[in-house]
């Protein structure tokens, strides 16, 4: 039956690369594939392939913007090495000063995420010498906003704030503010200048939902939170939370999930409700992943460390607070880095700039040595001056800037559609997993899911449907997932679930309740229910052995079992003909 279906998928491939039509006029397509490629990132996606298959004559003009645009998708896609030739070819080669602004700006973001910092602000202070340069409204609103971003991440709040503001002197006609207001309310907040009244955070969400640009509006709510939050106004804050809270779930994304929880920790602690507090506070910690370095997960572990402290638990208190200083030591380092890396590439700066100073006045140095000798002594103390309040300002903005996130390293370990672990990061946490289980003696279950004719939703319905349907499961499943257990997608509609630390009756128990919940749980589209069910099979490590290949080998014979067998249903017993005929897929990426 695969093999049919695989040679079914590829007929209908090249049926659809034949049916294709061609490209009439190059340019219409490129700027249709760049208005697209973040409102509809699919279509954007297709387009680029549409157009390097079928190689049409491009001008020399159209090749340098293919190769941004090839950049650009490289980026999106985490490949950031790819990215980075591509861009830097566009910024230094393709002799069109618009496009390679464009294409340099993003090269800073690129560098940043690759934590080349010191690249990165030398890179910013040569964009800001050419912004004059860039004339066309799109390409210098691209290198505000990228300026703005790189230089908030430095610690330069002040400056991030100019060019966020720059974006709307004067605003592009037909553009929203909503970006420009965000990127000015995160600079206030790491200013210390905004509050839960403030009325830069209402100008941002209403510009944001005005714009249809849901995340962001989210977002500025978020900032709200947090300053009621400080302002010690814990029931407003849960107030907030509970309003935005559908609106959260609804987009998936998962930084804002992990907020919200924190947030409603920190409320429920204020008010004293510690289990409800301490709920809260446990499911950061769960949807967090290995090696995560967000603040939120520190901050979460000092409130579990505030509870275990107020019920005399002190040995779990201590390991509670020894997470949290770790992670928090985590971050703060990253800031560090950037910041000194910061400070380096100004320093540098400012001694090229008094070189060619001295340069200009060679001509003048031995009529003007005492004068010189005497600027030189002023300058070695202003220096010393602009040293030791560089350091002064460095000390006070590592504590303003405890509240940032890491966002780009999180997104090279969340699957981009439902923001669960991607397949590389959920089979490397499972085997860690896998290997601590058997070390303590625990037992492990694994079950892969797989949403039975999720095919005919994307034929009936459409793929953005469908995408709202594996967000909407994702979050069904998550209500039921423990402390400790592992989910993630391994591709297209089938996902896994890593048990640990439960009976095998436990585990068969816990998968029932998700795949009554799936079914139970249908998507509503226009008011209409969309209903999907699933099949589970699983494998346990007490019959098979604490081996994720072979787990994982067994798991999926029971998943096809459950498929033949009818499909909505979970299958643990395997007989004889179900196993052999199944030859073994290696869980590990390519």
């Amino acid at each position: 039956m695969r093999t049919v279906a695989v040679a079914l998928a590829v007929a209908l491939s090249l049926w659809a690369a034949c049916a294709t039509a061609a490209i009439p006029d190059v340019a219409s397509f490129l700027d249709r594939a760049e208005s697209v490629r973040l409102t509809d990132h699919p279509r954007f996606a297709r387009m680029l392939a549409q157009i390097h298959r079928e190689a049409p004559v491009l001008t020399e003009a159209q090749r340098w913007r293919l190769r941004y645009l090839d950049g650009w998708e490289s980026a999106f896609r985490g490949d950031y090495p790819a990215a980075e030739r591509r861009l830097k070819d566009v910024a230094d080669h393709s002799g069109d000063v618009n496009l390679a602004a464009k294409a340099g700006a993003l090269l800073l973001s690129v560098q940043v995420l690759n934590q080349r910092y010191e690249e990165a602000y030398r890179g910013a202070a040569a964009m800001i010498a050419r912004l004059p340069r860039v004339t066309r409204p799109d390409a210098r609103q691209y290198v505000l906003h990228n300026l703005s971003q790189v230089l908030d991440l430095a610690g330069q709040p002040d400056l991030a704030l100019k060019y966020a503001r720059m974006m709307r002197d004067p605003l592009p006609a037909g553009e929203s503010p909503c970006d420009s207001l965000a990127l000015e309310i995160a600079a206030l907040e790491n200013l210390g200048k905004l509050h839960s009244s403030s009325p830069e955070l209402a100008r941002t969400i209403q510009a944001c939902l005005a714009a249809g640009n849901l995340v962001i509006a989210d977002t500025a709510r978020l900032i709200q939170v947090d300053r009621l939050l400080a302002e010690h106004r814990p029931r407003d804050a849960l107030e907030l939370d509970d309003r935005m809270a559908a609106a959260i779930r609804g987009t998936g994304y998962y930084p804002h999930l992990l907020a919200i929880q924190l947030q409603r920790a920190q409320a429920y602690l204020a008010l004293g409700n510690d289990p409800a507090a301490e709920k809260a506070a446990m499911k950061v910690v769960a949807m967090s992943t290995p090696g995560d370095n967000s603040i939120h997960l520190a901050d979460a572990y000092h409130v579990l460390y505030e509870i275990g402290k107020k019920r005399g638990r002190g040995m779990q208190a201590l390991d509670y607070y020894e997470r949290y200083v770790t992670q928090n030591t985590r971050y703060l380092n990253d800031v560090s880095a950037r910041a000194l890396a910061y400070q380096r590439v100004q320093q540098s700066l400012l001694a090229q700039k008094m070189q060619y100073e001295a340069l200009a006045r060679q001509n003048q140095v031995l009529r003007l040595q005492e004068a010189l000798t005497e600027d030189a002594a002023r300058t070695t103390r202003l220096y010393a001056l602009f040293l030791l309040a560089a350091m002064t300002l460095l000390v006070l903005w590592l504590v303003r800037v405890k509240r940032l996130q890491l966002r780009f390293r999180e997104l090279a370990r969340r699957d981009g559609l439902t923001g669960i672990l991607n397949h590389q990061h959920f089979m490397r946490a499972a085997q860690d997993a896998v290997a601590e289980q058997q070390r303590s003696g625990g037992s492990v279950a694994l079950a892969l899911i797989d949403l039975d004719h999720f095919k005919l939703i994307n034929d009936t319905h459409g793929h953005v449907t469908g995408d709202q349907a594996l967000r909407h499961i994702v979050s069904v499943v998550q209500g039921w997932l423990r402390p400790g257990d592992l989910f993630g997608r391994l591709g297209g509609e089938e996902f896994g679930l890593l048990l640990s630390g439960c009976g095998e009756g436990e585990c068969v128990a816990l998968a029932e309740h998700v795949r009554e919940s799936i079914a139970g749980t249908p998507l509503r589209l226009d008011g209409e229910p969309i209903v999907v069910t699933a099949s589970i099979g699983m494998a346990f490590a007490a019959r098979i052995g604490f081996d994720l290949p072979r787990l994982f080998h067994h798991a999926d014979a029971a998943l096809y079992a459950a498929k033949r067998a009818g499909r909505d249903r979970v299958t643990t017993e395997l007989t004889d003909d179900d196993l052999p005929g199944r030859s073994v897929r290696d869980p590990r990426p390519a």
